[in-house]
């Protein structure tokens, strides 16, 4: 099951699948518990499959929603701050240099030596 197929179904039809698939679930550990499941991996695939459709409902009641089905948010996370342009870092660049000027340069600490 595709996210973007969940996300194109109504809520009642959600939660129809999520009953169907508890169901199912159940079933698979009664198989399980009887020694007649062999496909283990199925149990997973299901359990998976309900936390999506439990995801999107989720997402639908806390208001957050997709511009794509491709799973990129509508909203668009904070930008980081643009870079400086060049005029800028040509105006900052003498500052710096002024500074180095007028700092002392740091002591050097004599380098220990091995016994």
């Amino acid at each position: 099951m595709d996210i973007a197929d969940v996300r194109l179904k109504t809520d009642d039809e959600l939660k129809k699948q999520v009953t169907e698939l508890y169901k199912e679930e159940m079933n698979l550990r009664f198989q399980q518990a009887n020694g007649q499941l062999n496909n283990t991996a199925q149990k997973r695939l299901l359990r998976r499959d309900i936390a999506r459709i439990q995801t999107v409902l989720s997402e639908r009641r806390h208001g957050i929603s997709y511009a794509n089905d491709d799973a990129k948010p509508a909203k668009a996370k904070a930008k980081k701050a643009a870079a400086p342009k060049k005029e800028e870092k040509a105006k900052a660049a003498p500052k710096k240099a002024a500074k180095a000027k007028d700092e002392k340069p740091a002591k050097k600490t004599a380098a220990k030596k091995k016994a």
